[in-house]
């Protein structure tokens, strides 16, 4: 093997030892704590919002939750990737260390082979059968040596294909390396903006003060449920009447299990879940894999009309299918709403419903 391929092989082979560092499972990163009361530390409260702008408030902190709910996906996605991109330079390590076995078991055949040669004089056929004192040997060994040669012309294609597939395990290993790094990058991207979302989220609401906190749960509970009426009252619920498939079933008694559990962006449970960590492992739970992301689950599961949705389907929302839920039935959906909310029940009809999405279909 030349000098530079021996330095691509290194190079590969350094690619996997880094790659732990790099691609291991993320935690959970859990969201910023929320800024020391007034009582802890000194210093001017923050001005108090006027009860009038509370609407704005509660539709700004939509905003900034919602774009928290993208960067998560984003988080998700990346660390999904890195995963796989681990896992195929993992393979890609187990095909150079059997090449490179491989190889070394050649080269000391080629190195039989020509010591071999060498204690035979080198000579070739024509000359031993003329310097010979019984041609007819010689004659005899001739077949051997073509035998020899064509052993020898095929040893050195072998040992030509190893070398070649160490170069391209080890041009492939190089390959992922870089796409890993990307996604290393991209994820700490996504993180940074989430931290950045929920930060201004929680400064928003830390400025509140206690009365009009209560007041803006009443008019998110009641934004919810003028958008859960205003659903309910297309008759939809008269059309929806598919039962639970098995796999169904186990699905939302996973979920209904986790009910009260906290919401943690990046988290797929035991202890606490983002939207679509909650809805991959309901149905992890039911036997049924599903992508991890809410926009991938979007992306690969069967479209179901909405009048045809059954228990344990998932309901995908916002034009950009930045969160989802799983459908319980009568109207009600189980999910991981946001930071600082917990695992909880939910009108199907509370958000804008980009569609329904079947894992089992």
């Amino acid at each position: 093997m030349g000098t530079g391929k021996r330095g691509l092989l290194a190079a590969a082979l350094t690619v996997v030892c880094a790659v732990t560092v790099l691609a291991a499972p993320g935690a959970a990163f859990a969201a910023p704590a929320p800024p020391p009361g007034a009582s802890s530390a000194p210093g001017p409260s923050p001005a108090p919002v006027p009860d009038k702008d509370l609407e704005q408030v509660r539709q700004k902190l939509d905003t900034l939750y919602h774009d928290a709910a993208v960067a998560t996906d984003a988080y998700n996605a990346a660390e999904e990737k890195a995963k796989k991109q681990s896992a195929e330079i993992a393979a890609l390590t187990k095909k150079i260390t059997a090449g490179q076995r491989r190889l070394a078991k050649l080269k000391d055949q080629a190195g039989a082979a020509a010591r071999e040669q060498y204690r035979g004089g080198g000579l070739p056929p024509t000359a031993q059968f003329l310097l010979s004192d019984d041609p007819g040997q010689v004659l005899d060994g001739a077949g051997l040596v073509l035998q020899g040669q064509q052993a020898a012309n095929h040893l050195i294609g072998e040992l030509s294909d190893a070398q070649q597939q160490l170069q391209d395990y080890a041009q492939d290993a190089a390959a992922q390396w870089k796409k890993l790094d990307a996604d290393r990058k991209a994820k700490a991207g996504a993180k940074k903006k989430i931290l950045q979302q929920i930060d201004a989220a929680k400064k928003l609401e830390a400025s509140l003060e206690e009365k009009q906190k209560e007041r803006l749960a009443q008019l998110e509970q009641q934004a919810a449920l003028k958008a859960q009426t205003a659903w309910l009252d297309t008759g939809i619920l008269e059309k929806i009447h598919g039962k639970a498939s098995a796999a169904g079933e186990k699905a939302v008694a996973f979920a209904t299990a986790q009910i009260g559990k906290p919401y943690v962006w990046g988290a797929e449970g035991p202890d606490s879940f983002d939207c679509s960590g909650l809805t991959s492992q309901a149905w992890a739970a039911a036997g049924r894999p599903i992508p991890r992301t809410s926009q991938e689950q979007w992306k690969q599961l069967k479209h179901i009309p909405v009048k045809d949705m059954r228990p344990g389907d998932l309901v995908i929302y916002f034009d950009d299918a930045s969160h989802v839920a799983l459908y319980i039935g009568d109207g009600a959906i189980i999910q991981a709403p946001r930071p600082g909310r917990t695992v909880t029940v939910a009108g199907a009809g509370s958000m804008p419903i980009l569609g329904v999405v079947r894992p089992d279909a």
